[in-house]
């Protein structure tokens, strides 16, 4: 009886002791994380880092946030300091003016009401307090007068080396004085200025006119007095004829002192008006104290004018007043007693005429109080007030043209000279005047006003408007600020705070999750990084799970037939034929193989596989593998070709030789009979390429890219029916690429598959890599 052939046996691979040693071989820093990705696609090397555009990077967006509040603050600031400083100068310059005005104003009252300087220094240092400026005087060639700054010093300072302006109460400077009409101060009134007694006097009759208006006509009515103490009645809605019926015109009358000016004033006028034969009359204005010029035989020769107590002849009288008084050429008896009138009309003996001073003829004043009408009386009383005001509304408009009183001059003749002189006449009375009042003002003197020194401890002041825009810019500036920062650290911290989310997902061992950025700078790039990180991670895992799956399933077939059999003759079950035992040696033999490749793959996932580099004849070394293979080729009706050149390059020839047996026994396993398995080596350019081609069923497009994983097999079962550990080819891969070269694999169903061991000839750049 024939004895049945025996299974191959596995190749016991006999180790040298050089190959006991741990080889290492050299490595680059992704080796690690691209032996365990998949092995059909090129390896994946580090990508260059992409070059994030401007406008997207943290840099812009950084330096884009620090300029936008820069800037704002900066213009903030231009606009605080330009707002400032001109509120400042407008204010400082008002201030100096309104100062500068009223210093002036008042030397100029000193002027006008003393006839020299004698004096002035307690006004020039009040001033000085008041005003904080330094305050000077001098003649007209700069001899000092007083001076605010001597007051406790040893030497008198300069003066400033330009005047601020002249002093002198007969050439006001009407810049100054901008409510002014006359160049001649009206304080100055000199000889025009009244005594005790014609104040007194004029004083009692203005109280009396007053009373006249309000009691009588229901006006308000004023008293009020001017610079030579001549008192004035303003009474706004008071007209001529009331005026002149209550005698406040007789005020406008000059008394006795006023009189000896006037005739001064005439004389000193008539030698200049003379030579033109112009003709003039002074009168007093009681409104500002100054006497008029008018032209001669304007008015009566009592100076009092026709229109001030009736209206001119072409006009026809007003109707008979019952209120007024009568005048002094009134013939008229009194009221009969029964006739409703007003009390101020009684015509009692008390009601005596009166001389007035340069009146000519009588006045009737009143000397008691009128007696109060009764309420029919007041009735007719208004009925006759209402008829009379009908009557001067249309007198009024029949004397078109002519100008009421204004209230503040209640006579016609306001100003100084009257329009109706011309320009000659004019300055001739003005020059008269001038001499006049010459004697008794103050000499015409400069005035120096200068800044006080600076305080150097005095600090900023602000107004409050200042210290409330200032508050209101900084405070605009702080929110902007507030929210630029809040913006950009939002959408810094929102994908850095999702990837630190998702580390700590993974860390928890929640799986590793995408991160979902919406960024096209460093942080966009950053999630894209760990996204690829974390799917790399996660292919790792699930690799990880089923190498351990694999690797317990393989371990455990040997071992439990190893188990079952030895158990049986234990226990005299069966008998160790030596078919069994031979059967028992070809399982332990397996186990070695799994385990050794294992250990080879270890040792290049860890960078450890050392090789050792020499130049080795790639035909020769192929013709070696082949013989070694032949016999097993023969068993299974296979035929074993070789097709090389002569190629030499420089490699380990151990691990070589394991690459190319690796593909060979791979492709006897998936090659049915009568198939063919062709062996090449080659040159191409600077590398050397050595194929395995097969006739096999061939490998479907979808499992290409998976024929250099670990324990992966186109047969699904975990039968082993074709044999082999099903780590070869990942085998194969590592040792390429250690050797810095590359394993392809290209395959069509039922024509076969070609794999393709692509090795430089000048051999790894490096012989051992560092350990990760």
């Amino acid at each position: 009886m024939a004895r049945p052939r025996r299974r191959e046996r596995p190749r016991r691979t006999t180790r040298t002791p050089r190959d006991s040693e741990p080889p290492r071989t050299t490595r680059t820093p992704d080796d690690t994380a691209q032996h365990s990705g998949t092995a059909a696609r090129p390896r994946r090397t580090a990508q260059p880092r992409r070059r994030t555009a401007l406008r997207h990077s943290l840099r812009a967006r950084l330096l884009a946030s620090s300029v936008l509040v820069a800037v704002c603050s900066i213009t903030a600031t231009a606009w605080l300091a330009v707002q400032g400083t001109s509120e400042s100068l407008s204010v400082e310059q008002g201030e100096t003016l309104a100062a500068d005005t009223r210093i002036h104003d008042e030397l100029v009252g000193y002027a006008a009401t003393h006839a020299g300087w004698q004096g002035v220094d307690e006004t020039v240092r009040e001033l000085s307090e008041q005003t904080g400026r330094r305050i000077a005087l001098a003649t007209e060639n700069r001899r000092l007068i007083a001076d605010s700054a001597t007051s406790g010093a040893d030497s008198e300072p300069a003066l400033p080396p330009r005047a601020s302006s002249v002093v002198d109460a007969l050439a006001v400077d009407v810049t100054l004085v901008p409510e002014g009409v006359d160049r001649i101060d009206p304080r100055a009134v000199g000889p025009f200025a009244l005594t005790e007694e014609e104040r007194a006097e004029l004083l009692a009759r203005a109280e009396e006119g007053a009373s006249c208006l309000a009691e009588l006509y229901g006006l308000t009515a004023e008293v009020e007095v001017g610079p030579s103490g001549r008192p004035y009645v303003t009474a706004p809605d008071a007209d001529r004829f009331i005026r002149a019926d209550c005698q406040v015109d007789l005020l406008d009358e000059p008394v006795g002192s006023e009189r000896a000016a006037l005739e001064a004033l005439a004389g000193l006028a008539e030698p200049c008006l003379d030579p033109a034969g112009v003709g003039v009359e002074f009168r007093m204005d009681s409104a500002i104290s100054v006497p008029v010029a008018v032209p001669a035989g304007a008015g009566t020769d009592d100076a009092i004018p026709e229109d001030a107590g009736a209206a001119p002849d072409p006009t026809p009288d007003p109707p008979p007043d019952p209120t007024a008084a009568p005048p002094a050429d009134d013939a008229r008896a009194p009221a009969e007693p029964d006739a409703p009138s007003p009390p101020q009309e009684d015509p009692s003996p008390e009601a005596t005429p009166s001389e007035e001073p340069g009146n000519g003829g009588q006045s009737w004043l009143p000397e008691e109080e009128p007696r109060q009408p009764t309420a029919e009386e007041e009735q007719d009383l208004e009925a006759e007030r209402a008829a009379e005001e009908e009557a001067l509304e249309e007198e009024r408009a029949a004397l078109e043209g002519e100008p009421s009183p204004s209230p503040s001059s209640p006579a016609p003749w306001s100003a100084p000279v009257s329009p109706e002189l011309d320009q000659r006449s004019a300055d001739c009375v003005d020059s008269a005047r001038r001499e006049l009042l010459d004697p008794h003002v103050a000499p015409a003197a400069l005035l120096f006003i200068d800044d006080p020194a600076e305080d150097p401890a005095a600090g900023l002041s602000l107004s409050r408007d200042g210290v409330l825009r200032v508050s209101s810019v900084v405070l605009l500036v702080l929110v902007l600020t507030v929210v630029v920062s809040v913006t950009v650290s939002t959408r810094l911290a929102r994908p850095v705070r999702a990837l630190t989310d998702a580390v700590l997902r993974m860390r928890a061992g929640q799986g590793a999750g995408r991160v979902e950025v919406r960024d096209s700078g460093e942080l966009g790039q950053l999630a894209a990084a760990f996204n690829e990180m974390s799917e790399h991670l996660e292919r790792l895992e699930e690799q990880r799970r089923a190498m351990v799956s694999d690797v317990s399933h393989e371990l455990r077939t040997p071992l439990s037939n190893l188990r079952g059999w030895l158990e049986a003759a234990q226990d005299g079950v069966a008998d160790l034929q030596p078919e069994r035992m031979e059967m028992l040696v070809g399982e332990t033999l397996l186990l070695q193989t799994i385990i050794d490749d294992l250990q080879d793959l270890a040792l290049a996932d860890a960078g450890k596989l050392r090789l050792s580099p020499e130049p080795v004849a790639a035909g020769g070394l192929v013709e070696q593998v082949v013989s070694s293979y032949r016999l097993r080729a023969d068993e299974a009706g296979l035929r074993l070709a070789t097709e090389v050149e002569e190629v030499v390059l420089r490699a380990d020839p151990t691990r070589l030789a394991q690459a190319v047996g690796n593909l060979v026994g791979n492709a006897l396993r998936h090659t049915p009979a009568p198939g063919t398995v062709t062996v090449r080596a080659r040159r191409e350019g600077s590398d050397a390429v050595i194929e395995v081609a097969d006739t096999g069923a061939g490998i479907s497009p979808e499992d290409l890219p998976q024929v250099f994983e670990r324990f992966w097999r186109a047969e699904k079962s975990r039968s082993r029916q074709t044999g082999g550990s099903g780590l070869g080819l990942a085998i194969v891969r590592n040792l390429a690429e250690v050797h810095g070269g590359t394993v392809t694999a290209e395959s069509a169903l039922g024509v076969g598959s070609t794999f393709t061991l692509r090795l430089p000839l000048s051999g790894p750049a490096r012989t051992e890599s560092p350990t990760p």
